[in-house]
């Protein structure tokens, strides 16, 4: 609970009329992938489907289409903040993850400020990430955005402010200016 901030025990006691029916769910990213097994020898049990909710109906849905890997999967990620200044200035890191074969993440001030689109944002109102590599640029570190990334394998953080915040939970910290740092980097890549 509050972004793994709180742990509590659960008592969960049957509902209204001996309901024992549970509901949970799990961050995507808490565990490790499970290993492929065969299950080809495996009982098929048939369970009673829950009856639909009638006062709800399909509208569509809107799918988007990109070359880079998917946020939530992704092995790299390339995020931006609000120091990216614009949305324009995305192609820095557009540059990087393309050379890198990285995801492209953001920040919810990049995406409150209209340079990226939604479904960029990495945090607690975003998707949650857990990359063997989070490349945060100009990202001052909030607690919602760390909530979403924070079980990255390393961590590397770009910032001008020697204090900000995602310093603190950063593996690698390089207090410089994005717009020098970056594309230096995008070239030794």
């Amino acid at each position: 609970m509050y972004a793994g901030n709180v742990l509590a025990k659960v008592i969960s006691h049957p509902g209204p009329n001996g309901n024992n029916r549970k509901v949970l769910s799990v961050r995507p990213t808490c565990f490790d992938k499970a290993d492929l097994i065969d299950c080809s020898s495996s009982d098929i049990v048939t369970v009673d489907t829950v009856q639909a909710f009638d006062k709800a109906k399909w509208v569509g849905e809107s799918v988007s289409k990109s070359d880079r890997p998917d946020l939530g999967s992704a092995n790299i990620v390339v995020s931006g903040g609000r120091g990216i200044k614009s949305g324009d200035n995305f192609h820095i890191l557009e540059a990087l993850a393309d050379k890198l074969g990285a995801a492209v993440g953001a920040s919810r001030a990049a995406v409150d400020a209209g340079f990226c689109p939604n479904d960029w944002q990495v945090g607690q109102t975003g998707k949650v990430v857990a990359p063997d590599l989070y490349i945060a640029a100009g990202i001052s570190g909030a607690i919602q955005h760390l909530s979403g990334m924070k079980d990255s394998k390393v961590i590397v953080a770009i910032n001008t402010d020697p204090d900000a915040p995602i310093f603190q939970v950063a593996d690698y910290g390089l207090n410089q200016d994005l717009f020098e740092a970056i594309p230096e980097l995008t070239e030794k890549v």
